[in-house]
């Protein structure tokens, strides 16, 4: 019997068939489709009514298939959200990159306390996060909260739309800001410092819970009835995580894509001081963990390049980019990837070359020189990243697992083995939409626990190993990385 994994990306989506054949998961593509923000009156949002469309394809595409399947999950990408009110969407989500939460994160911060709020969430501090798009509304327009019966993440509402059934997801939950890490529920005297409506937040589901069936009406116009839906790990990088092929408790990841976001599991949250001046988090995970881990700007940084790139009428394929920085000179100029300077689309050459200049590295010029900029500058920030993850956790890693679409950049890989000078270990590549199918038959009682999944993964998919090289070269590159880094960051 086969089920259905939808998997949102912050530039596009997939529906992936799953099929458990004893001690082996496989698994098909029925369905790719792109997705990005629109601009409305100066805004950036989502057009959630596309994706919503998507999510029919997908599941006629199954249909005529002739797959029956026995449920899905939907997981996608963090902290947007959209407002219910007497039923309907009230506003088409804003886009996490949307300039109208500027100055926000320092306003709230500044009326409770970072100490505060991150003693109590345990959650990063970015600009973006639920909590500060939340405080825009309220300052911009209140009258929307106002009507307001619901607040919903993105693969909430559209659940909410397949089913009928309002209900938050733990894993997405937690990225909000908004959850109190020990209690694991709604913060709800941080909800009422914000001036927001306690009655906005439903109650949390746990990954593997039965979240409701397909409508009668979505049921008949698929032909596939009313399949049940679990929430899974809807927070993809939850998904994610459950993927990692670990053989033990103890391991050391790396979610790459757009975003990546690197760290561990741990059983508890680690909320001391140290945690929130490195601006870790420590996000909800599958089988009652929590991801503690850092977001690193990521491949989005690239993406930005090429798009800026093919827009002059200089076109290159993503392997194109790789094969130029690949012949570019090493280590001739580095960026730190999670300057705030390199959240915003647009401009990336003139802003990476103006980072270069004010660090007093020569400003790279050609297409392969500001390709290697970008991933040596990952590479080594992963380094960073993992050491701190040791740091804080107490733990040892002797290597990475990476998972994610942007395993297929062998070349990343390569570096982040040199400069790490420790074993990479990459795959699965679709690593979200695995987990979620892992959580589904988890859900279903078909796999006993995450640990019976990670085996399961580990004997269905390829997993590449790459063992570090010119480690010493890479370590006097790390060593001067680190002191630009420090000297430019305030």
């Amino acid at each position: 019997m086969s089920i259905i994994a939808f998997d949102l990306g912050a530039s596009s989506g997939r529906a992936i068939l799953g099929r458990l054949k004893g001690s082996r998961i496989e698994t098909e593509e029925i369905h790719r489709f792109a997705n990005g923000p629109v601009n409305r009156a100066g805004h950036l949002h989502w057009d959630l009514d596309h994706l919503f469309t998507q999510l029919q394809l997908g599941l006629a595409k199954a249909k005529a298939l002739g797959s029956e399947p026995s449920s899905l999950g939907i997981d996608s990408w963090a902290v947007d959200y959209g407002l219910i009110g007497n039923g309907r969407l009230l506003q088409a989500p804003y886009h996490y990159r949307d300039h109208r939460t500027d100055g926000m994160m320092e306003r709230v911060t500044a009326k409770i306390g970072k100490s505060e709020i991150f003693g109590r969430t345990g959650i990063q501090f970015l600009p973006f996060n639920t909590i500060y798009q939340l405080a825009a509304v309220m300052e911009q327009e209140p009258e929307l909260l106002a009507k307001a019966d619901r607040f919903l993440m993105i693969p909430e509402l559209l659940r909410y739309l397949l089913t009928g059934e309002m209900i938050s997801e733990f894993t997405n939950a937690t990225t909000t800001q908004l959850i109190h890490a020990s209690t694991r529920t709604w913060d709800d005297e941080l909800i009422s410092r914000l001036s927001l409506k306690e009655s906005l937040f439903g109650p949390l589901a746990m990954p593997g819970t039965p979240a409701g069936r397909l409508t009668s009406s979505i049921g008949a116009e698929t032909g596939l009835g009313r399949v049940p839906v679990f929430a899974v790990g809807e927070h993809d990088t939850a998904s994610a995580v459950a993927a990692v092929p670990a053989a033990g408790p103890t391991f050391a990841y790396l979610s790459c894509g757009t975003w990546s976001l690197l760290g561990t599991e741990v059983d508890q949250p680690v909320t001391t001081r140290r945690a929130m001046e490195l601006n870790f988090t420590n996000e909800g995970g599958v089988g009652g963990k929590y991801r503690l881990l850092k977001n690193i700007m990521g491949l989005w940084i690239l993406q930005e390049l090429k798009r800026e790139w093919d827009g002059k009428g200089q076109t290159y394929s993503f392997a194109e980019w790789v094969e130029l920085a690949r012949q570019a000179p090493a280590f001739a100029a580095w960026i730190d990837p999670d300057d705030p300077v390199f959240l915003a689309a647009g401009d990336m050459t003139v802003r990476i070359r103006e980072f270069c200049v004010s660090t007093g590295q020569r400003a790279p010029e050609q297409p392969g020189e500001l390709a290697r900029c970008i991933l040596e500058s990952l590479a080594l920030q992963y380094r960073n990243v993992l050491e701190q993850t040791e740091q804080l956790s107490g733990q040892h890693y002797p290597g990475l697992h990476m998972v994610g679409g942007g395993i297929q950049n062998g070349l990343l890989c390569q570096w982040t083995a040199n400069a790490l000078g420790k074993p990479v270990w990459a795959g699965p590549i679709e690593g979200s939409a695995i987990g979620n199918l892992a959580v589904q038959w988890i859900g279903a009682g078909v796999i006993r626990d995450l640990e019976e999944a990670r085996a399961i993964i580990r004997s269905s998919f390829a997993i590449k190993e790459y063992e570090p090289r010119e480690v010493a070269t890479w370590q006097e590159a790390y060593s001067r990385y680190r002191n630009m880094s420090r000297s430019h960051r305030p």
